[in-house]
């Protein structure tokens, strides 16, 4: 009998859209990898376990420390190195290093305008030439009517929550700005006019 996949050790708890990329093919060639703003790391399972070379940041200290405790399982990783507590806006590593650099649910909780940029900027930065950048953050896409502008770019959801929203024409104009290209479509999801998650992919 041929033994069943089991997809949750396999991939763990990854965005669906960062999973679809993996289907793809996307990101076969890509062999350092930056989560930044990584929590406990559900998106950096599979990466894992396929021995790419790994890394993450986040604020919290908890959450690095259970990453650097779950990574130690793997040779090829230095937990210590490659996981560090840090803001995204300032992240702890070389231009250019990584080949692709993921921001999963980040990019929404910028204080403004200028805070969004910085992290931005942040991550572009340690981004090689022909990297990929994969982003899912809030957006005010389809749920234009339903949110409440309470200023330096920030709206309070149908859902009760506060977030920095953006919209498409914002996206196209900062890919522009940061001389990428996009190489998907950007993609809005509509959680029941409670809230819209955009998926924006680009490349360096």
């Amino acid at each position: 009998m041929i033994p069943k996949l089991n997809l949750q050790e396999t991939y763990g708890n990854i965005d669906i859209y960062l999973f679809d990329q993996l289907l793809k093919g996307t990101y076969t060639n890509c062999n350092n990898i930056l989560e930044a703003g990584c929590g406990t790391g559900r998106n950096l399972i599979y990466f894992l376990n396929s021995g790419y070379q790994v890394y993450g940041v986040d604020k919290k200290v908890e959450a690095i420390n259970y990453l650097r405790e779950f990574s130690a399982a793997y040779p090829h990783i230095n937990p210590e190195e490659n996981f560090q507590v840090s803001a995204v806006e300032n992240l702890p590593f070389e231009n250019e290093q990584f080949d692709l650099v993921i921001s999963s649910a980040v990019l929404h909780f910028a204080e403004n305008l200028e805070h969004f940029e910085l992290m931005l900027d942040s991550m572009w930065r340690v981004l090689k030439p022909g990297g990929y950048f994969f982003c899912r953050l809030a957006s005010e896409i389809g749920i234009e009517s339903s949110v409440q502008f309470i200023g330096n770019g920030r709206y309070i959801l149908p859902d009760g929550t506060e977030r920095f929203l953006v919209n498409q024409e914002m996206l196209l104009r900062l890919t522009k700005k940061l001389g990428g290209e996009l190489h998907e479509p950007i993609k809005t999801t509509n959680v029941q006019n409670m809230r819209a998650m955009t998926t924006w992919c680009i490349r360096k």
